[in-house]
């Protein structure tokens, strides 16, 4: 796989739909993404931002165009077509082996935590070390260790995750994606299944991977002061479309688009 440059986008989608029966959630949808920026999505339930990472994640498949050979709705990751594979001159859709082949390189960190609850927690962490990457089981724990004590939980590794606090359980998930070394990371409303008094931790622990590593971050999220913090961009979206995109100054100082100005004013108000 070719390593990201700066001149070329990590993740790239162009013209693509994505429908669930009737329901146009993503309306030939386009954007880029440069390897090592922190795009956060912005805007209300319903509006496809959850959507967008499910297809990253393959989770979801990209709703076929009636023109295929014009290379419409077609994502493409590093450079290289992602929810197609290439068949000679032509995009096909992707098989299950050429996506799981692609989709090594993103990582994702969910609502709920998705932790195995018979695993300690350090288990937790190198499972899909060994069995995906192959790596042995003494370098998957050494990796495993050094990102649970960046997430501060070295005192937890032999704990189960009923053990732990939601908060807790959410660092493991984060170490966890972060083990794969992902070139992408994928982070769906982290803090929303999370009592109040928890959600500070989990977002300074982010705040550290953003400040630390080149790692490029999509993020949806509804903490207002999480995006402005960690992004370099944020996209409001609505309908399934982009309404608007700029600085997280800008976008939460001095949004351009009614649409944008209502929604943070519901959102901020809360």
């Amino acid at each position: 796989m070719p390593s990201p440059t700066s001149d070329e986008p990590i993740i790239r989608f162009d013209r693509v739909n994505k429908a669930f029966g009737d329901l146009k959630v993503l309306k030939g949808l386009s954007f880029d993404i440069d390897p090592g920026e922190r795009v956060t999505l912005i805007g209300p339930s319903g509006s496809g931002k959850t959507t967008i990472l499910r297809l990253l994640m393959t989770l979801e498949h990209v709703t076929p165009v009636k023109h295929p050979e014009e290379n419409g709705g077609v994502i493409w990751v590093e450079g290289e077509p992602f929810s197609h594979m290439k068949k000679g001159s032509k995009l096909h859709v992707a098989n299950e082996r050429y996506l799981r082949q692609r989709r090594q390189k993103v990582g994702m960190v969910f609502q709920q935590f998705n932790l195995f609850p018979n695993m300690k927690v350090l288990r937790n962490v190198t499972e899909a070390q060994v069995h995906t990457l192959k790596r042995s089981k003494d370098e998957a724990e050494a990796k495993a260790r050094d990102l649970l004590e960046l997430v501060g939980l070295s005192d937890k590794i032999d704990g189960y995750p009923n053990q732990l606090s939601g908060g807790q359980q959410q660092r493991v998930a984060i170490a966890r994606a972060l083990a794969m070394d992902p070139d992408i990371l994928l982070l769906d409303e982290v803090t929303s299944a999370l009592d109040p008094e928890l959600v500070a931790d989990v977002l300074q622990v982010l705040r550290d991977i953003a400040d630390t590593t080149s790692i490029t971050m999509l993020i949806v999220t509804h903490e207002m002061s999480f995006a402005k913090d960690v992004s370099n961009r944020v996209m409001m979206f609505d309908q399934g479309v982009i309404v608007e995109e700029d600085t997280p100054e800008r976008i939460f100082s001095d949004p351009q688009e009614v649409r944008t100005q209502d929604f943070l004013r519901a959102v901020l108000a809360e």
